[in-house]
């Protein structure tokens, strides 16, 4: 890979960072994350994980279809973004056909494993 080509492709990792850090600010307020899984400058494809608090987080499917529809619009380079949490498309194994589901403390799971103490309430 030649140097021009890793300072373009770094360049736009910068855009994407800066795109998501301007637009979706509430992804890191709310204790959730975004990461770049990959980058194919050539095709303008990108792979945009959320994590955190965004794996169980009801509204994410709103702000994946958001990220979509605004990155290529906000930036000519990227001209498909693929985005999960990890819970919409396999990449998790923790059962559920492969979907986790989100938990709290007490709550006791299908298998009878407790997750936590019961709320005093």
């Amino acid at each position: 890979m030649s140097t021009e080509t890793s300072e373009g492709e770094d360049d736009l990792r910068e855009q994407v960072t800066n795109f998501l850090r301007r637009n979706f600010p509430q992804i890191q307020m709310h204790g959730g994350s975004a990461a770049i899984q990959h980058l194919d400058r050539e095709s303008g494809e990108i792979q945009i994980a959320l994590g955190g608090a965004c794996s169980g987080c009801g509204i994410s499917p709103m702000t994946i279809q958001a990220i979509k529809s605004r990155m290529v619009k906000e930036i000519p380079e990227i001209t498909t973004v693929h985005a999960s949490t990890g819970m919409d498309d396999g990449m998790s194994d923790a059962g559920h056909g492969g979907r986790m589901s989100p938990s709290f403390p007490g709550e006791t799971s299908s298998d009878g494993d407790d997750e936590g103490p019961q709320a005093p309430f």
